[in-house]
């Protein structure tokens, strides 16, 4: 048995973020961000994170998809790429999944579970599978607030 800590493993290489985050390829991480432990984090088809994030943990953010290589048999022998950029201190919930392609405005939260397929405009809330909007956020600094359909 290998007795190498598994942050060791090839894909497990160490991080400055997090031993227990998988980072895939090579973002650009803002300065200030946090991820947390048991992410994915897929830079291969780019991926940029502003500044001041927080990456919840269980969060994957994939700039890959291999959906239409696997359906045709491997007749369609590429894997699809596109880049993901999420903008300044947005905060991303617990288990949370970003799509390929999509762009996350500046101050924008992302619920815990949502499933982010489109872009999100800059300080809107958003939730569900496929991830809708569902409130926005609103002020500045400490008197900053989070305003969803049910306040």
């Amino acid at each position: 048995m290998d007795d190498r800590p598994m942050y060791d493993h090839p894909g497990f290489r160490p991080n400055p973020y997090n031993p227990h985050a998988w980072i895939i390829g090579e973002p650009e991480i803002g300065e200030g961000t946090w991820i947390g432990a048991f992410t994915v984090i897929d830079a291969s088809g780019g991926l940029r994170i502003g500044r001041g994030c927080d990456v919840s943990c269980g969060v994957h953010i994939y700039t890959h998809s291999t959906a239409l290589r696997c359906v045709s048999g491997r007749a369609y022998d590429a894997i699809d790429r596109q880049p993901v950029v999420v903008g300044d201190h947005v905060f991303i919930g617990a288990n949370a999944v970003l799509m390929m392609g999509v762009t996350i405005g500046d101050r924008a939260v992302i619920a815990a579970g949502a499933v982010v397929t489109t872009d999100v405009a800059p300080a809107t809330i958003v939730g569900g599978v496929p991830a809708r909007p569902v409130g926005r956020v609103e002020g500045e600094g400490a008197q900053v607030r989070l305003v969803t359909g049910d306040r």
